[in-house]
């Protein structure tokens, strides 16, 4: 399909905007979020609903306070994002009134997704927000974020809000013109890859993980992040942001940037959801018998076939399947805590009520929680299964 038969089929968008389009060494730039917000009104003028990942809050609160780098502390670091979140969300306010356009402030945690209700009270949130002919701005909430329920940056927020949307289109603007067969800031004859159709070993080895001045994610995080989005069956666009009407040009079918192709297989958004919202914790390491079951016959993991538990987790709770090699299979929801499962692992189903007392289910993980997070070829999530 061509990018113009592609773009044209779009009715909602999410488009991620980097620190490094928005801010300079001077804090925000306010002459491209300008430029960029009469985009998104031309967008909206064409009917296609807009979802927009902006980043930006530490780097205005940096140059509230005059620093010249982020600080390392995580306090900090979230008192400079506190700072500048309300300076962010003001400029974006006025640069949208101007066209009439009415925004509304999203933050979102790691933990807002995670938890299926919170996930769904957020979604409902946001289709409201739309339905009123407003403008949603998503940031992830560094006020209050921690290591444990961090999405790592707003390329991994971009991939689940697109998910969680139904957007047909992802669009992540960053510093530079698209995806390099390698780094162009540190090798004069990169080339620009035009269109990726598959992900595989090789497309991650090209992506460079070196971050911006004051970003979190590097290429790497972006090519992730479009990865996951191809896996629902929605195509992506890296590119650079700092060019004059970039997103118009994309929406015309032009081709700017690198376009990520949707991969052929989707998966349903709430398998989706357990794959890649749902952070794992803790690892089941499994016999080859159960190795077998799971990845070429569609079963569910039986107790019978684990034979060691890592980490505390509870019921519900996402977990990690490796073999005895330690290769990474699949991640699940349990149906037990780690405690049951260590007394149980090893036995046939029809045990479980002896050995516990009780027996929520016959399987550790049913298939219908399950997702093969690998393709047999160590290229871990680059082709998933239902």
């Amino acid at each position: 399909m061509s990018r113009r038969a592609l773009v044209q089929s779009v009715k909602r968008a999410v488009i991620k905007v980097g620190s490094g389009v928005l801010t300079t060494t001077d804090g925000l730039n306010l002459q491209v979020i300008g430029d960029l917000t009469a985009q998104l009104i031309d967008l909206r003028k064409q009917g296609i609903e807009i979802v927009l990942i902006s980043s930006g809050a530490i780097a205005a609160g940096l140059r509230k306070m005059g620093f010249n780098r982020r600080p390392q502390s995580v306090s900090q670091q979230q008192a400079i994002a506190a700072l500048g979140q309300s300076r962010l969300i003001m400029v974006y306010e006025e640069a949208f009134a101007q066209h009439g356009q009415r925004v509304a402030q999203i933050l979102l945690t790691r933990d807002d997704l995670t938890n299926r209700r919170r996930y769904l009270n957020a979604r409902n949130t946001l289709f409201t927000l739309l339905s009123w002919d407003i403008i949603p701005i998503i940031n992830e909430n560094d006020t209050v974020v921690v290591d444990e329920i961090k999405f790592g940056d707003n390329d991994n927020l971009s991939a689940m809000v697109t998910s969680m949307t139904e957007a047909q289109l992802m669009v992540s603007l960053t510093n530079i013109d698209g995806f390099f067969d390698k780094d162009p800031r540190s090798n004069k004859d990169a080339s620009l890859i035009r269109v990726v159709g598959q992900f595989n070993r090789n497309i991650m080895k090209c992506a460079s993980s070196i971050p911006g001045f004051l970003g979190s994610g590097g290429m790497a995080s972006k090519v992730k992040a479009a990865q996951k989005v191809s896996m629902r069956g929605v195509p992506s666009i890296i590119a650079n942001g700092l060019r004059p009407g970039i997103l118009n040009s994309i929406f015309a079918g032009k081709e700017e940037g690198t376009l990520f192709m949707p991969a052929e297989t989707r998966l349903c958004n709430r398998k989706h959801w357990i794959a890649f919202t749902k952070a794992p914790k803790g690892t089941l390491v499994i016999d080859a018998g159960a190795e077998r079951a799971i990845m070429n016959q569609r079963k569910s993991l039986l107790p019978s076939g684990i034979i060691a538990v890592e980490g505390r987790f509870s019921m519900g709770n996402a977990v990690l399947l490796v073999n005895e090699k330690r290769n990474e299979l699949a991640i699940g929801l349990v149906n037990y805590h780690s405690g049951d499962i260590r007394k149980i692992m090893g036995l046939k189903s029809g045990e479980i009520e002896a050995k516990l007392g009780f027996k929520y289910d016959d399987e550790v993980i049913n298939r219908d929680n399950l997702v093969i997070t690998n393709d047999n070829e160590g290229n871990g999530l680059c082709q998933l299964r239902a």
